[in-house]
């Protein structure tokens, strides 16, 4: 928490929790949002001290969340630690994440949900929110003690990367959390449909000569949580989505009235199964790319909120591991340093590029507030986390963007200690540029930096 008030001036608020659009003054005070008010309108009323931050040009928004990043710490610290993944989001513009437990050990007892929870303060950079372990040691045959752990710090449960078969076991998972009131969330694979699979099943697959991972064994996993989801009246939810069937079966159930969120990453909503093509092990992932039509209805479900949340599924593995054959190289790719150019490149920009005089918009891409509601609120309101919103009182978690700050990828720049990622030399168009965390700049675009230290006092 920063000690100095801040006041972020002049900028384009986007806070879709609240309705806005437009150009205001926030101040942020004792690590809350102390106001929110028109541009110019504060200047006569700041506390003693207070540190101007000049907006005019950049969009503000509430601090974007990510509920599905892999972290590997404790076990695999040589491809990501706590301290390294908070400090990659910050950058990414990420001022809260949720940790996997996948790790080694795995996160499922108070003291290891309490050590992620420690370190990620210690980090001081994005908040770190540990979610723990659906069974004991992720092996899906006993309920780990979940009140404990979310007495310990736990927003949430799954056993992501091993997906829970024992339907029984799910169903008891989604009935005792609902005394907590948090999520329960599923990679959605039946792994007797899919087992030794490396990418998709299809043409592109059999041509490359690999095994495949069917979509129906994706689409049978969702409509099995989502029928027990149903039954228990619990929170399902369902990460990275990525078949069309899939899809639908979400969209059926919201319209039921299930309890269920769900996930879009950005490679499944801008990557097909074509990538693998020249075995490149930076495209596989898990699930795996799908084909067209699987990406325009994960385009589409994303944008109608159907996949009301947007993740990374940041994964990182270390340049060996990823260097291997095809076959034995690891799932994943990292993602919490790209994702903003990603997504403000291929749906924010081309929209507001291709809309005509009456702003019609164009057929596969959304404004900027659908943007900051999928990867900030939406989140936030999936695990019950603080933030989402610059409503007075809030946190005072707030992400910068300029929106034309071009760039391109290039992964020996990344913060994360790991360079896995199928977008190296793609061209984007706007990043975040400030990451603030209760009311403390925790990242800095080297170029704001720099326009900072030549501009003197305010």
């Amino acid at each position: 928490m920063s000690d100095r008030p801040v006041l972020l001036r002049g900028g384009r608020v986007v806070d879709p929790s609240q309705g806005i659009d437009a150009v205001h003054d926030l101040l942020l005070l004792d690590g809350k949002v102390a106001r929110l008010a028109p541009s110019g309108s504060l200047d006569g009323d700041l506390p003693e001290g207070t540190e101007v931050v000049e907006c005019a040009g950049l969009v503000v928004t509430p601090g974007l969340v990510d509920v599905h990043v892999h972290l590997r710490e404790p076990g695999g610290e040589h491809k990501e630690t706590i301290a390294s993944g908070a400090r990659a989001a910050a950058a990414g513009g990420f001022t809260a994440i949720c940790a996997m437990p996948n790790t080694d050990p795995v996160i499922d007892s108070p003291a290891t949900v309490g050590f992620v929870a420690a370190a990620g303060r210690a980090a001081g950079a994005a908040r770190v929110y540990p979610v723990g372990a659906l069974s004991m040691g992720q092996k899906g045959e006993r309920l780990t003690e979940i009140g404990e752990l979310v007495e310990a710090g736990a927003v949430g449960i799954t056993d992501d990367g091993l997906p829970v078969m024992d339907s029984g076991l799910m169903r008891r998972a989604l009935e005792y959390t609902l005394a907590f009131d948090i999520p329960v969330a599923d990679h959605a694979e039946d792994v007797g449909l899919s087992r030794g699979g490396v990418m998709n099943e299809g043409a592109v697959s059999a041509r490359l000569g690999l095994r495949g991972k069917p979509n129906a064994a994706e689409d049978v996993h969702v409509a099995r949580d989502l029928v027990v989801a149903e039954l228990t009246g619990g929170h399902i939810h369902l990460q990275h989505v990525s078949t069309r069937h899939g899809v639908e079966l979400i969209r059926q159930a919201k319209a039921r009235g299930v309890r269920v969120t769900a996930e879009a990453t950005p490679h499944h909503l801008l990557l097909t199964d074509d990538a693998v093509k020249g075995y490149d092990t930076n495209a596989k992932m898990n699930p795996p790319l799908r084909t067209e039509t699987d990406r325009l209805a994960v385009v589409e479900g994303f944008l109608d909120g159907t996949l009301d949340t947007l993740a990374t599924d940041h994964a990182p593995h270390h340049y060996d591991e990823k260097e291997q054959a095809f076959d034995d190289a690891p799932f994943g790719i990292v993602g919490l340093e790209t994702v903003v150019g990603l997504i403000l490149t291929h749906f924010v920009h081309e929209r507001e590029e291709a809309a005509d005089e009456a702003g019609a918009r164009h057929p596969g891409t959304m404004n900027l507030s659908t943007f900051v509601e999928r990867a900030s609120a939406a989140p936030a309101r999936a695990f019950h986390l603080p933030g989402g919103t610059l409503a007075e009182g809030s946190p005072a978690d707030v992400t910068i963007l300029d929106l034309d700050h071009r760039w391109t990828v290039d992964p020996s720049r990344f913060l994360s200690l790991s360079r896995n990622t199928p977008f190296t030399g793609w061209k984007l168009r706007g990043r975040a540029v400030r990451t603030i965390v209760g009311g403390r700049s925790v990242f800095v675009a080297e170029t704001e930096a720099k326009a900072e230290a030549g501009a003197g006092p305010s």
